[in-house]
Formats: C-alpha cells, sequence, structure tokens
C-alpha cells in the first residue's frame, strides 16, 4: 500500500497515542499500520503540514537527554530515587546493560532478556533507549522510550526525558498532558513484557518526567501518575477495527506511494473514511487535507466532538439548520427540540433588535425635521 520501494515510517508512542485519542479514524490506523509517510502523502496531496518538531527543537532535546544520562546514567538515577522510590538503598553502582542488537525484533528480545535479568538481580539498572513491541489492531509496532529504570524490588518505571522547562516544579499542563499519554504506551508495552515472566514484575504507574529546569539545562524531575492515561489508552487501542478489516474494504490496488499522481492519490485516501476533527491539527499530518474535505461535506465533527455528540443524528451542517428550521427531524429528539428552542430565541433577539434600531432611526428623523423653537 504504501508503494513497492518506499521503506515503512515507524509507528512511534507519540502515534499511537494520537491514534487511540481518535480510535474511529480508519482513514490514521490503515496508514500507519501499511508504515506510510503521511508527512510526505500530505505534501504530494497539496496541503502539507506544519505538523512536528522544529530542528532546534530535536538537536536542544537530544542535547539535554544526553546531559541527563552522562556518566552512566548517575543523575537520572538520583532523581529516580528521589522521585519514586525514595525508601530504597541509594543507586550506587547501578548497572546499564547493552541493549544492541541487530533490527527492531533483536533489539526487543536483547531488552526483554535485560529486564528479566535486572529483575532477578535485585539492584538498580537503567535501561537506554530499550525496544518494546505492542500490538495494535493486527499490527506489531516497535516502541522506544527514553529509559526505564528497574527498581531493587524488580518494579518497573518508564522515563520520559522532554526539552519543555519546568517552572518553579511545574510544566505546561498540555505538554505534561501529552507526555503523560505518551508514557501510557510505553507502560502498555512493557505490561506485555512483564506478562511474560513468572512471577510478573510490578510495572509501576507513576512515570518520572525529566525537564530542564527553569531556563537552565540542569535537569529537574517530577512524578506524574498516568493510570488514567494508560486505562483511556487501553480501552481505545482494542476499539481499533483490525488492519485487515480496513483493507477488505479498499479498491483492488489501492496504493499510497507519495509518486503517484495528486489525482490517483486523493482518490486513493478517500476511499478510506476518516473522523476529522478539530484536535487532529495538532497530532495528524493529514490534518489539513481532511479539514478541506470535512468543510467540504459540511461535516460537524469539524466544529468539534464535544458538539457532534450533543448533535446526535444529524451528521451534517444542512441537517442541522433544516431541523432548526423545522423542515425535518423528529421534535421529540432533545437535539432537534433545543436547535428549534435556539432558533426562536435568535429570531426573537433580532427582532428586539430591529425593532429597537427602526425605533431609533425613526426618532433620529424627527428631530432632523422637527422645527427649531
Amino acid at each position: 500500500m504504501r508503494g513497492p520501494d518506499v521503506p515503512a515510517k515507524a509507528l512511534d508512542a507519540r502515534a499511537l497515542a494520537a491514534l487511540a485519542a481518535n480510535p474511529g479514524c480508519a482513514r490514521r490506523a490503515i496508514l500507519d499500520g501499511a508504515g506510510v509517510d503521511k508527512a510526505r502523502l500530505a505534501s504530494a496531496l497539496g496541503a502539507p503540514s506544519g505538523f512536528g518538531q522544529s530542528q532546534f527543537a530535536l538537536t536542544r532535546g537530544n542535547a539535554f537527554e544526553a546531559k541527563v544520562k552522562a556518566d552512566g546514567g548517575a543523575e537520572l538515577l538520583r532523581l529516580a530515587h528521589a522521585r519514586l522510590d525514595p525508601g530504597a538503598e541509594p543507586p550506587e553502582g547501578a548497572a546499564v546493560p547493552d541493549l544492541t542488537a541487530h533490527g527492531p525484533e533483536g533489539r526487543t528480545a536483547r531488552t526483554s532478556l535485560a529486564l528479566r535479568e535486572a529483575t532477578q538481580a535485585g539492584g538498580w539498572t537503567l535501561l537506554d533507549h530499550p525496544m518494546l513491541a505492542l500490538d495494535v489492531a493486527g499490527s506489531l509496532a516497535f516502541l522506544e522510550p527514553d529509559a526505564v529504570v528497574v527498581h531493587p524490588d524488580g518494579s518497573w518505571s518508564v522515563v520520559e526525558i522532554k526539552s519543555f522547562p519546568m517552572l518553579d516544579g511545574s510544566a505546561d499542563p498540555a505538554k505534561v498532558g501529552a507526555a503523560a499519554r505518551q508514557a501510557a504506551v510505553y507502560v502498555l508495552a512493557l505490561e506485555d513484557v512483564a506478562a511474560r515472566l513468572d512471577p510478573a514484575p510490578v510495572v509501576r504507574h507513576r512515570i518520572l518526567l525529566v525537564c530542564p529546569k527553569d531556563f537552565s539545562n540542569l535537569p529537574a524531575a517530577r512524578a506524574v501518575d498516568v493510570r488514567k492515561q494508560r486505562a483511556v489508552t487501553a480501552r481505545q487501542l482494542t476499539r481499533l477495527t483490525r488492519i485487515e478489516e480496513i483493507a477488505e474494504t479498499l479498491p483492488e490496488g489501492t496504493c499510497f506511494a507519495p509518486d503517484r499522481g495528486a489525482e490517483e492519490l486523493t482518490a486513493a485516501v478517500a476511499a478510506v473514511p476518516a473522523t476529522y476533527a478539530p484536535e487532529c491539527l495538532s497530532a495528524c499530518e493529514l490534518a489539513f487535507h481532511c479539514r478541506e474535505r470535512s468543510r467540504q461535506e459540511g461535516a460537524v465533527t469539524r466544529l468539534g466532538r464535544p458538539l457532534r455528540a450533543e448533535l446526535g443524528g444529524l451528521t451534517t451542517v444542512e441537517d442541522v439548520l433544516a431541523a432548526a428550521r423545522g423542515e425535518q427531524g423528529d421534535p421529540d429528539d432533545p437535539a432537534v427540540a433545543a436547535l428549534r428552542r435556539a432558533a426562536a430565541l435568535r429570531a426573537e433577539a433580532l427582532a428586539s433588535a430591529q425593532a429597537l434600531a427602526d425605533t431609533a432611526s425613526a426618532d433620529a428623523a424627527h428631530r432632523e425635521v422637527a422645527p427649531c423653537p
């Protein structure tokens, strides 16, 4: 589907978190499952997206991560001890196993072995960029968290290292929430690894978020509880239609290779139903293309999911306006009744405003023609 000579784009935790946030979008599910580069596809469709990090942000983030993990991760382990497990012994002489292996499958197997050995060893262990695997709608996704810490009691914790600042001990709530959703995907993948061990180690639901302190390059950390994000992500991922079921509904020969013509690509993308919402603009490279198609179709989802939920069976703007005018819809439907009530109030308000305007105009005209005393 992505083209015979096009390499697959890896499905990372950030993409999985966005996919779980919009499980009804079959378009994103099939494109991510097929490893399609959605940024190149969006450019080929004539709707390039500005989604993604700048090169400056990536460089700054990599430099900060290298600083945090310097000296065998001594500072990172100190923060993990202080924020996640202060009652344990200090992390002196912690192990940092080599996770090098060939290919993502080999790295995943090496990570599982390292986790098993670290759990049995009974000390502090830092896994730098381990590789985890998670089945998503029949497609295997390989995930690479920044780090995983194994505690002396054998439990496991996810570490997220971000470049946004932590000012006076707190960071931007929106960015912390995005990091928590991303970490929740890693927690789910770690739980799959733990389930294959006997006895199964505990995967902690409090992750370590490490950010620059204030406006410096010094690391600061806080523990973030991701139980809610983990539960939501797990539920949403189980709701995703399997990739094979979506592929079976597509026309024969459907291909999303970016070297195809714009008309062919537009038809291929249109063959897969999408569920656009304004939130997609910050999470999907195809958001601009889907927004334009949503506008052309008059879909109410482009106005936001909460409004879409309130409107029930009214799926287009034309349906909403017709229901408000009393031209269609069941009067007993709460959404239809609310729309008609709102339309009546609007008409009443406009009539009152027009009456006041007419009165003001008449008074002004009367003053102009009135004789001077």
